[in-house]
């Protein structure tokens, strides 16, 4: 009875699929941590947990202390047992302080996030995964003002075609994605360039003030409506409710061997049932070895190797980030439920 019940709690919190494992303190754990700036919820239940995904399970939420949801630098953490099950809590001091009014002028803080919201910034606020047709049909960037590229924020640049919205982005087509096992089509990288708003319309030629940039626009890049994607930090690691088996088809950077927050594409998205906040376990080929008796060329088994966490999903593709790496892993390497 007591089985059924954990199970029907942890499928309330969104995680069937381990509801019958138990999570695993670290032998070397503390009993107390005071949480740094620079912090994230995965650095921080990695340093109590084997598996730090279980985050969310031993989290327990006192509802004594302020914002108990969220953890901020500066809060203390300590692991209780509380009917006999590890869970790590906030805990306040009992010091009374004493308040009047004053002028605050340092930064609030803001919560901690679950993973380094650095290392994918652009991808969660700019860069997207379009069809072939969509950036076709974009309208393309003629020159810039006076003849020249220039990509200062006040600068002016002419484009032409169908006027997409008053706050447009530029974007440059970048990598197309194909499954390397089906040979299926999977999405076409758009980068974002700049950013920018349509301030004159001559026909089909539009001039667009540019707000912002990260690099030089090229004649030919394409303007696409500005999405505005607010960065999240609310993901919420678990394993996915499919069986998910796929494969890392590309690295951001163009790096040889990837390893802990590089940023990777698998040809794995929301048709087979990924969502932000997945994990993933990567399983780093085998090599391929002679027999010495037979002389037949033998693969070895996959071993795991690392764990990534689905940040962005489209319909037939996800982008992940590393977020451990035991030994270095490349593209080609599988990617299943951990």
């Amino acid at each position: 009875m007591r089985k059924l019940l954990y199970a029907l709690a942890a499928t309330a919190l969104l995680f069937t699929s381990w509801a019958q494992a138990q999570p695993e303190l670290r032998s070397d754990h503390p009993e107390r941590y005071t949480v740094v700036k620079g912090d994230t919820l995965w650095d921080i239940s990695a340093r109590f947990l084997n598996n730090p995904w279980y985050w969310p399970e031993i989290w327990h939420v006192n509802p004594q202390v302020a914002n108990p949801h969220l953890i901020y630098p500066g809060d203390r953490l300590a692991l209780v047992y509380i009917d006999g099950k590890p869970r790590i809590t906030k805990v306040s001091t009992s010091d009374v302080v004493k308040l009047s009014p004053q002028i605050r002028s340092e930064a609030i803080d803001t919560p901690i996030p679950a993973i380094p919201l650095d290392a994918i910034s652009s991808f969660l606020t700019d860069t997207r995964i379009v069809s072939p047709d969509e950036i076709n049909g974009a309208p393309y960037v003629l020159e810039g003002e006076d003849g020249r590229i220039i990509t200062g924020a006040g600068d002016r640049v002419y484009a032409r075609g169908q006027k997409p919205a008053d706050r447009v982005g530029v974007f440059r087509r970048s990598k197309e994605f194909v499954d390397p096992e089906t040979g299926e089509f999977l999405g076409l990288e758009a980068r974002s360039i700049a950013k920018g708003n349509i301030t004159a319309e001559n026909g089909d030629v539009l001039t667009m003030t540019l707000t912002r940039s990260s690099e030089e626009v090229r004649i030919g890049d394409r303007l696409l409506v500005n999405e505005d994607r607010r960065l999240t930090t609310n993901f919420v690691p678990s394993s996915p409710d499919e069986e998910i088996e796929g494969r890392m088809i590309s690295v951001d950077g163009g790096v040889n061997q990837i390893g802990q927050y590089n940023v990777v594409a698998i040809n794995r998205g929301e048709r087979e049932g990924l969502m932000p906040g997945h994990v993933l376990a990567v399983m780093k080929s085998g090599n391929l070895v002679r027999d010495p008796v037979t002389g037949e060329t033998i693969e070895l088994p996959s071993e795991r190797a690392g764990l990534l966490m689905v940040f962005q999903s489209y319909e037939k593709m996800s982008y992940g980030l590393i977020l451990q790496a035991t030994r270095p892993l490349a593209v080609g390497d599988r990617v299943k439920n951990p």
